[in-house]
């Protein structure tokens, strides 16, 4: 078997998965492509198993853990996005990292409200 066929595929998978991370907004397809990166990754781990011949098949076991840890991941992920949007009605990441810095500001002593004394 060649190893340049299963890693090219790994390398395309990777990428798309990269840039689904970098450019989408809906913390779900993020989630998605994250999930992409990571079977990219087990791609390499089997391919590299078999070009090598490892006797253990560790290459192998080490993907039965990513898979595991990455059905976790997706668990907690998607719970978390599914209370977000519960609470604030979307799921848009940009959206969500304003609401943050503006309750970080709000965080400490409260400040006058300027525009009630310049009226006064």
């Amino acid at each position: 078997m060649h190893l340049v066929y299963p890693a090219v595929l790994a390398v395309l998978l990777f990428c798309t998965g990269l840039y689904g991370v970098l450019a989408r907004r809906n913390a779900i397809l993020v989630l998605m492509s994250v999930e992409l990166m990571l079977n990219a990754v087990n791609l390499n781990l089997v391919a590299f198993d078999v070009w090598l011949r490892d006797t253990l098949h560790s290459g192998q076991a080490l993907t039965l853990f990513t898979i595991a840890i990455a059905a976790a991941e997706i668990g907690i992920g998607l719970a978390i996005v599914l209370l977000v949007y519960r609470n604030r009605g979307s799921s848009d990441i940009d959206r969500l990292r304003d609401l943050a810095e503006q309750a970080g500001a709000g965080d400490g002593d409260p400040q006058p409200d300027t525009t009630a004394e310049a009226a006064a």
